[in-house]
């Protein structure tokens, strides 16, 4: 591999800067100043795989498990030396890979746009904030997500548990993309209890929206097992679980919080019991597989959506005081910002038989879920836009060495962030303005800023930012801020104030 970045295939059209779009392209602040920069190229061939084709070639198509939890902290499982029991989590990380440097998105609806598109958020208008509950738009319908490209491939596909990728038009839902079953809730947050957001009920069958009691972890959990109960074997089964644990609000059966006496902290106590209470659901997951003989045959991947919760900022939008639980270990910061602690989050993959247990080190982004996975399903990528991910099996079942050279955390407005080798650059652009250069080799929880020393290669990286921020699409996100400001009626005296004569 000659070059130290990938870039999609094909031509990505470069957004020319309207006026009205001036304040929404994300080439507006960040590309500002920044020098002109050639090509980076390795395509990635669509249509065709390497790895992952070859490995299919003489096999069954494997089921599929994809397992995402929610908000959770890079250290809050018991293989990476935490207190929170993950006896089931740790169990697939001993037995299968490790993947000790997969990058997901800084904040939620940006991974899970990554994830099911092969694309970095910023092709689609996704790399600023997370869909509020009021938003309008989501992941553009003109996207072939994978679980369209897996359906193609012959199988099964099961969305049970968090969407967050556009709720306010039905075009949007699961079951309209690709998803041929869903069960849970479409928007961020939800209370875990009343399943319930803002008042309104938000917990969806299909197209319908539904009341059930119970603990939205335990529902869903009973739900997946139910999902692989009722499997027609002759397909195989793509099965996305993706839990809201441990997202705030915290909270859990009393059951679970009696696993934790030893801990005083009622946040952290809670947040502890609420991994634990997803864990067990794995664990039924688990055994339902094994009940029906599909273990065997069955690629299982964990990780979580973004790096623990670090700052109030990013709690979501429930009220939560003191010191924040999730543990990032000694990643930098967490949720919400474009350091380690954000980003690189705990991943696994199990595949007994398939893949070799230990830990893999090479680096891996969220992108890189979709091509790895049609892959084994040997599927092909014919309907796709140009993809950043890149097929990585062979790294995860074999330790071969990564082909991913790059990682682009984020490319908004305001921050960005790259990394090419160990060299990573994290440039805030809102005036004053920062450049931060980290050597991660020598440096993972990034402590020391080497811009000052590393001129030539900070221009480098911000050369790679200016080319990605002109590819950029506006941020949906500040599309729909600008139109509820501009929407709302004038603000008048009455209802603020009494006036009086």
């Amino acid at each position: 591999m000659t070059s130290s970045s990938q870039t999609p295939t094909g031509t990505q059209p470069k957004t020319g800067l309207q006026r009205r779009e001036l304040l929404l392209s994300a080439s507006a602040l960040v590309a500002a100043g920044a020098v002109a920069t050639g090509g980076f190229g390795l395509p990635v061939l669509r249509g065709a795989f390497g790895s992952g084709m070859a490995a299919m070639a003489a096999e069954p198509q494997p089921n599929i498990i994809h397992i995402v939890s929610d908000d959770q902290g890079w250290k809050d499982v018991g293989f990476h030396g935490s207190d929170i029991k993950t006896p089931n989590i740790d169990r697939l990380a001993e037995t299968g890979a490790e993947l000790t440097q997969f990058y997901a998105q800084p904040m939620c609806s940006q991974t899970r746009a990554a994830m099911l598109t092969g694309r970095y958020p910023l092709r689609t208008g996704f790399q600023t904030a997370v869909i509020p509950s009021g938003g309008l738009y989501g992941v553009p319908v003109d996207e072939w997500l994978l679980p369209q490209a897996l359906k193609d491939a012959g199988y099964e596909t099961a969305l049970v548990g968090k969407w967050h990728i556009g709720h306010a038009k039905p075009e949007y839902w699961p079951r309209q993309r690709g998803f041929d079953y869903f069960y849970g809730a479409m928007v961020g947050e939800i209370d875990h209890f009343k399943h319930e957001a803002h008042g309104e009920g938000d917990w969806y069958r299909n197209n319908d929206r539904i009341e059930e009691e119970g603990y939205d972890t335990t529902l869903f959990g009973n739900e997946a097992v139910k999902r692989i109960e009722e499997h027609d074997p002759s397909k195989p089964l793509y099965l996305y679980l993706a839990f809201t644990a441990p997202h705030t609000p915290y909270q859990v059966p009393d059951e679970y919080l009696d696993n934790y006496p030893e801990i005083a902290d009622t946040s952290r106590r809670t947040y502890a019991a609420m991994i634990t209470a997803m864990d067990d659901q794995i664990g039924h997951v688990l055994e339902a597989l094994d009940k029906r003989g599909m273990r065997e045959n069955t690629l299982i991947v964990f990780h979580s959506d973004n790096g623990g919760t670090r700052s109030a900022k990013f709690t979501g939008e429930s009220k939560v005081t003191g010191e924040l639980p999730p543990n990032n270990g000694s990643y930098r910061d967490g949720k919400g910002t474009i350091y380690e602690g954000g980003t690189r989050v705990v991943a696994l993959a199990n595949w007994a038989g398939k893949i070799k247990p230990g830990k893999v080190d090479g680096m891996m982004h969220v992108v890189d879920i979709y091509p790895t996975l049609v892959g084994l399903a040997g599927g092909t990528l014919d309907k796709t836009k140009p993809l950043d991910g890149l097929d990585v099996w062979g790294a995860i079942s074999e330790g071969k060495v990564s082909p991913r050279t790059e990682v682009v955390y984020n490319v908004q407005p305001w921050a960005a962030g790259v990394r090419q080798g160990d060299w990573k650059l994290v440039w805030q652009a809102l005036i004053p303005g920062t450049l931060e250069l980290f050597d991660l080799a020598a440096d993972p929880s990034e402590a020391k800023n080497l811009a000052e020393a590393n001129p030539a290669k900070v221009k480098e990286l911000q050369a790679r930012i200016a080319e990605l921020a002109a590819q950029a699409a506006p941020p949906l996100f500040m599309t729909d801020a600008f139109r509820l400001i501009l929407s709302e009626p004038p603000s008048t005296p009455e209802g603020f104030f009494e006036v009086s004569d």
